[in-house]
């Protein structure tokens, strides 16, 4: 015989690890503290049905508000994220959510705590709020992909975490992608739920919406922010219980405001990590409803055709959100995948930024000026937090876990080099990376090699691999037409920066 040690309810059934109705871990009742049953047993009840209403009352309110653990902050540059861990598994799992989210609140809807609670369980898991929304700090501009990894890490540094199963829902996997396949060294295995690698409609990924469909939902955003936004849609399954319902439209209402909800959704559509997929190779579990109303059946097979050994499982159901529906389907996946995962092997291809650099002096003095060039470009690419992976008379490359540190770094270089009468032409973008120390070789270094020469003279030229990751920067690009490079799939554009 089990029992529930918050509810109180007890299971025959010796194979159940978990309460059904709050996730609690089940123990063995003979193994149960004598005063937990004394308390259960001279409860101040006058009958057997208000024994039962206190429980049950009790039980409610444990599992909500009074079991949310503490809200700490780390500090992510000059942004403050907030996070909160549970649990003491034998695995560190950091969650990311979707589009919105708030910490606390989110305690208060049984269903997501019970989901919490049950992850908790089998891990150490950790939660966040992404930087503008939640109860981590709003900013003035939209948060990159790049941003939000750097906030990812900040968290893990700040609870002591050198690796992690990294588990993203809807939009928070895009980032979550992006991370394993940037830091495999930082994540164990990766996790997805419900999610997209692209927001709008494409010949070659038709199941996104259209910018029609898009314009809809920012419409809706501008006018119904308040009430219980894409319930329909988001949790069809709770889209009639008035009190789901209310809850929602508090929670989104407590999670940004209209016109971060709107700024968010118009950056989530700029998102393409299509590229980034074949770059993953930490242990990947693509989790997916097979009527999801929101993320079409297609995208997560598309996902997992994608990724090297990924295991794909669908789900049945209509329900977006992973904790409405049928969670247990969900938790169950997610800890036989933990439990049974294999941590990789030593990492050494990793999906990097490559910047290429190709430079002519206009002096006299070239072995002077090759000398001063490598001095001022290694150390732009230290402040932008790059690796120099080679130097010498002939090309200079380094490598960024960052497109924009990456392109930031490019015109640094470009503008120092420019007062010292030398010329430079700057090629970037992103793939994976065979890595050796800190020497990069690969298809990416290649590829960045070519674009540079492609370049005009103090032109910093950039492949769509480097621009469908930057959304949010307020970088300007201008188009500079189609070109074929070997190593890459298909036809790829370049756009240089302005």
């Amino acid at each position: 015989m089990k029992r529930c040690p918050i509810c109180q309810q007890t299971y025959s059934d010796e194979t159940m690890k978990f309460c059904r109705s709050d996730g609690t871990t089940l123990e063995h009742l003979e193994d149960a503290p004598t005063e937990i049953l004394t308390k259960r047993f001279t409860a101040d009840t006058e009958s057997s049905a208000g024994l039962a209403t206190t429980v049950l009352d009790t039980a409610r309110v444990r599992t909500t508000g009074d079991l949310k653990p503490e809200t700490r902050y780390a500090k992510s540059g000059d942004i403050n994220i907030a996070y909160q861990v549970l649990g003491s598994g034998p695995v560190d799992l950091i969650y990311v959510p979707g589009w919105v989210s708030h910490l606390e609140y989110g305690w208060e809807e049984p269903s997501l705590a019970r989901f919490y609670r049950r992850l908790a369980s089998f891990s150490r898991l950790i939660l966040f709020d992404k930087r503008g929304t939640g109860l981590s700090d709003q900013s003035t501009n939209m948060p990159t992909l790049e941003q939000r990894m750097d906030d990812v890490r900040a968290v893990m540094e700040a609870v002591h975490s050198e690796r992690a199963v990294v588990f993203g829902m809807s939009e928070g996997g895009n980032m979550a992608m992006l991370f394993a396949a940037t830091y495999p060294e930082r994540t164990i295995a990766l996790i997805t739920f419900g999610v997209f690698a692209k927001r709008i409609y494409d010949a070659e990924y038709p199941w996104a919406p259209t910018p029609e469909e898009r314009q809809k939902f920012y419409d809706a955003i501008e006018h119904e922010w308040g009430g219980p936004l894409g319930v329909e849609d988001l949790a069809p399954s709770m889209a009639h219980d008035e009190r789901f319902r209310n809850w929602w439209a508090s929670y989104q209402r407590r999670s940004a405001s209209p016109r971060a909800a709107l700024a968010l959704a118009q950056l989530n559509t700029s998102i393409d990590v299509r590229h980034v997929l074949p770059a993953i190779r930490v242990p990947t579990l693509i989790l997916h409803r097979s009527e999801d109303r929101d993320s079409n059946i297609e995208e997560g097979r598309y996902i997992a055709s994608h990724i090297p050994g990924a295991t794909l499982v669908e789900l049945p159901g209509e329900d977006h959100l992973l904790f409405v529906g049928d969670q247990d389907a969900v938790l169950r996946e997610v800890e036989s995948f933990i439990s049974n995962s294999e941590l990789a092997a030593d990492v050494d291809s990793v999906l990097a930024t490559v910047l290429y650099i190709a430079a002519t002096s206009k002096t006299k003095e070239k072995g002077s000026d090759t000398r001063r060039f490598n001095v001022l470009a290694k150390r732009e690419v230290e402040w932008f937090k790059g690796r120099v992976s080679e130097a010498n008379d002939n090309e200079f490359c380094a490598i960024f876990d960052g497109p924009i540190r990456a392109i930031r770094c490019a015109r640094a270089i470009r503008d120092s080099a420019l007062e010292l009468g030398i010329e430079t032409k700057a090629g970037l973008h992103t793939g994976l990376c065979e890595m050796r120390g800190d020497h990069a070789s690969g298809a990416a270094v290649e590829i960045s090699r070519r674009v540079a020469d492609r370049a005009a003279a103090g032109e910093v030229l950039l492949t769509n691999t480097v621009t469908d990751l930057v959304s949010g920067s307020e970088i300007v690009f201008s188009n500079r037409g189609a070109c074929n490079f070997e190593g890459l799939l298909k036809d790829c554009r370049l756009s240089a920066t302005v």
